[in-house]
């Protein structure tokens, strides 16, 4: 396996003219119905909340087996001297956003003056994938060839898909929510709510059987170069 580093950076890129107002009338939660809420919500469209750079280390050991049958009995020797080795580094680069554009009723739930808020599901965008191949190292022993560039790219889209099976263990899910709730509780405390009173969360904690569902990829990030 190899080594991962995490630099995680928290932003938020907001399409939002109601978010983004200062001070203003302060309207009553009482007076302010759930169509009202979902109008305003919506209007904050595709919220990026969080940057992930991801470099990992892709170590590939392909040692020579002899193989064979002796008197009827199979046998499989690694033979020491045929060993080749590759050390693959690779950059790739996530972005989380919610897309609000399709947030509705069924997103607000209220109980007396308390108030919940359940996010569209996250988006995880693979905006960059690359080889660093100033540094991409081989150590093969001279009865073996070298890896060719196609294995190497091969090597390198396994070690991205290990990275992006990992996503749900990042935190890169829990920054989108932490983001978005600091967009979201302003607005809702300026429609009158306490912000003791108000619960921002996703409706369920992503695995990675989820993240198929939940990735996808933006420009050249579906390409390593």
């Amino acid at each position: 396996m190899g080594r991962i580093r995490v630099w995680a950076v928290g932003f938020c890129v907001l399409f939002c003219g109601a978010c983004r107002e200062e001070g203003g009338a302060r309207e009553d939660a009482s007076r302010v119905d759930t169509l009202s809420l979902v109008m305003q919500v919506r209007e904050c469209a595709r919220l990026y909340t969080a940057e992930y750079e991801v470099h990992k280390l892709v170590l590939k050991d392909d040692p020579l087996h002899v193989k064979g049958n002796v008197f009827s009995r199979s046998f499989d020797v690694e033979v020491p001297i045929g060993e080749r080795k590759a050390i693959v580094p690779i950059d790739v680069t996530l972005k989380a956003y919610i897309d609000f554009s399709g947030f509705g009723e069924a997103n607000v739930v209220r109980s007396g003056e308390r108030i919940a808020i359940v996010l569209p599901d996250p988006r995880v965008v693979v905006s960059a994938s690359r080889i660093d191949h100033d540094e991409v190292k081989q150590f093969v022993s001279l009865t073996r060839s070298y890896y060719t560039s196609v294995e190497l790219v091969d090597f390198a889209r396994q070690g991205e898909e290990e990275i992006l099976a990992t996503v749900p263990e990042m935190g890169i899910l829990d920054v989108a929510r932490e983001n978005a709730a600091h967009v979201l509780v302003p607005l809702l405390a300026g429609l009158g709510y306490e912000e003791k009173d108000i619960v921002i969360s996703f409706r369920k904690k992503f695995t990675e059987a989820d993240m198929p569902f939940l990735l996808e990829r933006e420009g050249r990030g579906g390409k390593l170069e």
